[in-house]
């Protein structure tokens, strides 16, 4: 499509896709939707980020990020049969971090239907000093849907545009400077008292404003591997981690000859699990295998949702880990194994993202991986006494022959746990 162009989609389930090609010195990319009423949203909860990856209405989702083979994409989910009547117009918009639209190649953005067909597609918007655009919207037109190419440019980031269309954003205010000191009286002017008045009953309190939104991320990569938790304010409440995924072809891992992927079956299972070690010397694992879901207010404060097959990121498979208790915590190490259903995690994109309560998510996508692996090593969350650190792991792992996934996670960490076979 061109610049300004426009088709008709249908209104239904659709995929919106930003891509572009990532390598050294490239930023990253953000997709976003602002849902608007006569070009302003109503709320700050029509938008849709990463902060805030669904609106209510169950209309939009920010599916997550993906990267294979250097092809980058972060994904939206529309369903243009679930917004609300009042709103008639979808903004999609993609916003830069650590550096220019000018630096991101090949960037565009797609719409696919729900059966994976291109219904649009806007390549190369002209971007070169912006740092977010609107890429393209959703509007209505005579009880229809139509998609329009946009490629419209800003310099002040995601900020400038969430505010533009009504967004209150959350950012670091500066002292306002002190008031000036009042003039000396002349020294010759006589003291008059005050006139007396009655007391005045004071307004009763306003409705507190409703909290602004927080643009804040941290993206860990090989080069930025770890975070601290404590400088980012996220060491008390519920550490949220979040793993999502999606099949880009039907592989399910490699032949006997290896090198030759075979067949991905239609039941693919991964297990999200943690390894934990606690500072009174117990160690554990928390997993659906063999029922081990731990609990999250009881040891080991750690506690594993029901199983998940489909891979999205509004559900997926989640752990809780109670960070109000951390001192407790020696070290966790979050890990995913396969189930069933392939023989590796070849051409499987995934997207790990850990959301504490207090401070920003912090997200990594894991590398594509080259080897016959049953197990990847996702993050390693250690308490060093004064810090609670967070460290991109991303380690694919390959089992010898007989040897549980559970056992060479713990091999090759260190866990020195005795292990028994298990079921569902």
């Amino acid at each position: 499509m061109l610049k300004g162009s426009n088709t008709a989609v249908p209104a239904a389930a659709l995929r919106v896709e930003v891509g572009w090609r990532g390598g050294p010195g490239v930023p990253d990319a953000d997709a976003s939707a602002l849902l608007l009423v006569a070009g302003k949203v109503r709320s700050d909860a029509d938008f849709v980020f990463y902060n805030q990856p669904a609106h209510s209405s169950g209309a939009i989702r920010h599916e997550g990020k993906r990267d294979a083979g250097g092809r980058i994409t972060d994904t939206l989910l529309v369903d243009l049969a679930r917004v609300e009547p009042a709103v008639d117009t979808v903004v999609l918009a993609a916003s830069a971090d650590g550096g220019t639209f000018g630096q991101v190649p090949d960037l565009y953005i797609e719409v696919r239907d729900d059966r994976g067909t291109p219904v649009a597609r806007f390549e190369n918007p002209g971007a070169t000093t912006e740092t977010a655009f609107v890429l393209g919207e959703f509007y209505r037109r005579q009880g229809a849907w139509k998609f329009r190419a946009v490629g419209q440019g800003y310099s002040s980031g995601l900020t400038g545009l969430a505010t533009d269309y009504g967004i209150t954003v959350d950012e670091p205010q500066q002292a306002a400077p002190a008031p000036a000191a009042p003039p000396a009286p002349p020294a010759a002017a006589a003291y008059t008292r005050p006139p007396v008045t009655p007391p005045v009953a004071p307004p009763a309190p306003a409705a507190p404003p409703a909290a602004p939104v927080r643009l804040t991320k941290v993206t860990l990569t090989k080069a930025a591997p770890s975070v601290s938790l404590t400088k980012q304010g996220g060491t008390s409440g519920a550490l949220h981690v979040n793993l999502n995924w999606e099949v880009r072809k039907q592989f399910s891992g490699w032949s006997s000859k290896f090198g030759r992927p075979t067949a991905l079956h239609s039941d693919l299972d991964l297990d999200l699990c943690a390894l934990y070690e606690l500072t009174d010397g117990s160690k554990g694992v928390v997993q659906a295998l063999g029922n081990a879901f731990g609990a999250l207010h009881q040891p080991p404060y750690i506690h594993l949702d029901g199983d998940d097959r489909t891979g999205a990121v509004a559900s997926g498979e989640n752990l809780t880990v109670n960070l109000d208790h951390k001192r407790v915590f020696r070290r966790i190490l979050v890990f995913v194994t396969i189930y069933e259903g392939a023989r590796s995690f070849a051409e499987l994109n995934a997207t790990v993202t850990l959301r504490p309560q207090h401070g920003a998510p912090i997200e990594f996508s894991l590398d594509e991986c080259t080897v016959p692996s049953l197990v990847c090593a996702l993050a390693l969350i250690t308490n060093t006494g004064d810090d609670l650190v967070v460290q991109r792991e991303a380690r694919y792992l390959v089992p010898e022959r007989g040897v549980s996934p559970q056992r060479t996670v713990d091999y090759a960490y260190g866990w020195g746990m005795n292990w028994t076979p298990g079921r569902k």
